[in-house]
């Protein structure tokens, strides 16, 4: 027999050293290890055994009554110890195997690439490929076409959905190349890469980069003459040139390498540097594979001087791409060059070809042509001449490193034994780990991204995963969700509840409907209210229906066949014309039934003879929700705070919310589950708290929610803008995270939520009670 042990520190209680202490909810751990607790509220801890807010005495551990049973027990065997292995009562809600959706990706997926997409309504687009986010003027490239979706579909898959699982479904080498240009700028020479942004009506996500002022050549207009350059031209041509050489070196540290440059791959950032906009590389080296495409006419062999032509047409254009890297262009669209030797790794040094064409645009002036250099060596720029020449070779192995461009140019400007700066001293090593942007796939048009998902079978939002009802799921996305519409109600419904068969709805109208669940056919109306019904619940144990109104009346129905007219029994607060009643029910297993009331209070009933066994006060104002879970009752009030109460002894645990800054917010709506609880607030926000800290808050609707459910990991909220939202939750000990997955139109204020079975029931504001006819999640 294994000795008992303390569920902390896993020591055998022993008389002296190791003393059993027992708490409120039952169970028992060690003296030491519960002085040691950490305390989060006053006079409150967690049981270490089932994780419930128990009290805790001011005088600490010692004023806890001890466990003389288990010490009897221990001084009374000899059995050596063997210690269980501890387990973790934590939720992990990835392990959970409840889908209402398809599971389009990994927590661990949702975690890498959530900070990078940015907010549906933070950018505002001016007009094609230009916008604004956060009043900055910013460039958007399309990346990618997004999912298509039923636009007929009842339900809306949200907008971080669409984007998480366009990214999920990219290649690994897409998505990592978007890392790199998401990562390049932190070399600080290129602009500000902000992140990812999907544009719903256009279907394509996009990145969102800064936009840099003007183009390099604009700089130049005045200072250039018949005879070219200037002495102030000559100045600033070196200092232009030695930042682009600079940025050029950034990326290619950052593993990266361009593939073709122009003009406007570079400009000026706020403090005169020249950075490099990677928004503009992808732009050039889409329109460089679309030229080479369109130059080639769909011939699957050309030869050598016919490459020469297609050369000479990309400088004409002022797109300068390297012979090495057009003959790998070639060769990746298909096509095959006499002659033409074999194709080379990616270097460096084809980035070098392109940037001496860039330099030598900006030292003359003029579109390039094949007396650009004879004009270099004729102008006074023979210094530069040489270096350029050398960078022009057809031999990658002849080329001069970027660095060595970047010491030429700065020599213009100081002289090397004057240049205290010292040279640049990092060496960039060739070698094949090198990606280059131009023969990646987000250099491939969108459409054509979208013909490619098409033939690899990527999946769309119709495709189900085996472990998801591929009836409903087949049913959200083709828009023919099996609805039932139940009427009944002449107002407002209140409350939903479900128990003995039967699914149980109030009403303004003073009535409980009872409906059965089999069919959802109309079976039975309890009247007898005469104020507004504004909350119901069932109890098991005794098959009874309890509802409670705006007069204060608390009603009793017994649940059996046949149902009577009549409440088994009923009685009522203590009348006072100041408050309104009741306006919330919940039920414990405890035998109690908890009223919230309009007087600010909570009350315990006996829900044996309705005998008032407890009040208790603390909040400011309407008491408008009750949930319970784990030994604990919650409370949420129009005073903006959560009170927590002990079932045990009724007595205050915790509050949560107290300390929330600013104006307050009412509570209208509580559900808890395991450690987690979720308050939908009067601002259309939710907030979620486990353990009864506060892990995230998000805006989800506009206007208040009135209610909200939950079932394994997924939260259901509804209210005055008329949608039902469905949230992801998933996370670990560490962090949560809510992802907003959808909506339904409802097409009228929803009031009541109710999860059961895999079955979502929702009453609105229009006296109507619509039930989906499939489930969705698998037990």
């Amino acid at each position: 027999m294994e000795l008992p042990e303390c569920p902390v520190c896993l020591q055998n209680y022993e008389g002296d050293g190791v003393i059993p202490r027992v708490l409120s909810c039952g169970h028992t751990a060690c003296e030491v290890c519960l002085a040691n607790l950490p305390q989060r509220h006053p006079q409150t801890i967690r049981c270490p055994a089932c994780t419930q807010l128990v009290n805790y005495p001011a005088q600490g551990p010692t004023a806890l009554p001890k466990n003389i049973d288990l010490l009897r027990l221990c001084c009374s065997t000899s059995t050596p110890q063997i210690p269980p292995k501890p387990h973790n009562t934590s939720p992990n809600y990835d392990n959970c195997h409840s889908h209402f959706l398809p599971q389009f990706w990994s927590h661990e997926f949702y975690s890498l690439w959530k900070h990078r997409v940015l907010p549906h309504d933070a950018v505002l687009i001016e007009e094609e490929g230009l916008g604004l986010f956060d009043n900055k003027r910013v460039s958007l490239v399309r990346v990618v076409s997004l999912p298509a979706v039923n636009e007929s579909s009842v339900f809306r898959y949200g907008y971080v959905v669409r984007v998480m699982k366009c990214l999920s479904e990219m290649r690994e080498e897409e998505r990592d190349e978007l890392g790199l240009i998401l990562r390049g700028q932190r070399s600080g020479f290129v602009f500000k890469v902000f992140g990812l942004w999907g544009d719903l009506e256009g279907g394509f996500l996009s990145l969102v980069c800064e936009r840099h002022n003007g183009s390099l050549f604009d700089k130049f207009g005045d200072l250039r003459d018949e005879e070219g350059l200037c002495k102030d031209g000559i100045s600033a041509f070196a200092m232009i040139g030695a930042g682009i050489c600079e940025a050029v070196i950034a990326l290619h540290l950052e593993g990266l390498v361009i593939g073709c440059l122009d003009l406007s791959c570079f400009g000026f950032d706020g403090f005169g540097r020249v950075c490099v906009d990677l928004s503009e590389v992808l732009v050039a080296g889409r329109n460089v594979r679309k030229s080479v495409v369109e130059a080639v006419s769909g011939s699957l062999r050309i030869d050598e001087n016919e490459m020469g032509v297609i050369l000479s047409g990309l400088l004409k254009s002022e797109a300068f791409l390297s012979p090495e890297m057009l003959l790998e262009l070639l060769q990746k669209e298909g096509v095959a060059v006499e002659c033409g030797g074999s194709s080379r790794s990616v270097q460096c040094s084809s980035d070098v070809w392109s940037l001496a064409c860039v330099l030598m645009r900006l030292l003359i002036g003029k579109t390039f042509t094949e007396e650009t250099l004879e004009m270099c060596e004729e102008k006074e720029y023979e210094s530069l001449s040489q270096i350029l020449c050398k960078c022009l070779n057809f031999d990658l192995g002849s080329r001069p490193c970027a660095t060595d461009v970047w010491r030429c140019i700065r020599e213009l400007l100081i002289k090397p034994q004057f240049d205290i700066a010292g040279g640049f001293e990092g060496a960039i090593k060739e070698d094949n780990t090198y990606r280059c942007l131009i023969f990646g796939k987000l250099c491939q048009l969108p459409n054509e991204r979208a013909e490619i998902q098409k033939e690899d079978g990527g999946a769309d939002f119709d495709q189900v995963d085996e472990t998801v009802d591929k009836h409903f799921v087949e049913g959200l996305s083709e828009g023919v969700i099996k609805c039932k519409d139940l009427q009944g109600h002449l107002d407002c419904i209140t409350g939903l509840a479900v128990g003995g068969g039967f699914l149980f709805s109030s009403s303004f109208d003073k009535t409980v409907q009872v409906w059965l669940l089999q069919d959802f056919s109309h079976v039975h109306t309890f009247r007898g209210h005469e104020h507004k019904v504004m909350a119901l619940v069932y109890v098991d144990e005794e098959q009874l229906c309890i509802s409670g109104d705006s007069g204060g009346g608390i009603f009793v129905w017994a649940i059996r066949l046949p149902l009577g007219q009549d409440p088994l029994k009923k009685w009522y607060e203590q009348k006072d014309w100041r408050y309104s009643g009741i306006h919330a029910l919940t039920i414990s297993g405890n035998g109690y039934l908890y009223t919230g009331s309009g007087d600010k209070s909570i009350k315990a009933w006996s829900v044996q003879d309705g005998t008032l066994s407890c009040t208790m006060n603390g909040h400011k104002s309407v008491v408008s929700t009750l949930a319970v879970c784990d030994g604990v009752l919650y409370s949420g009030s129009w005073d903006g705070t959560i009170r927590l109460w002990s079932l045990h002894d009724h007595s205050p645990l915790a509050v949560l919310g107290e300390d929330m800054p600013g104006n307050v917010i009412s509570v209208l709506s509580l559900a808890a589950d395991r450690h987690m609880l979720i308050a939908a607030l009067e601002n259309g926000c939710i907030k979620v708290w486990r353990n009864d800290v506060l892990m995230t808050s998000m805006q989800l609707h506009k206007g208040a929610i009135f209610t909200t459910g939950m079932e394994s990991k997924w939260i259901f909220t509804g209210g005055w803008d008329k949608i039902l939202k469905v949230q992801e939750l998933s996370g670990d000990e560490f962090q949560i995270d809510v992802t907003p997955t959808g909506s339904i139109p409802c097409g009228s204020v929803i009031t009541a939520l109710l999860c059961w079975q895999g079955k979502l029931m929702v009453g609105n504001a229009d006296r109507s009670i619509k039930v989906d006819a499939m489930t969705f999640a698998r037990k």
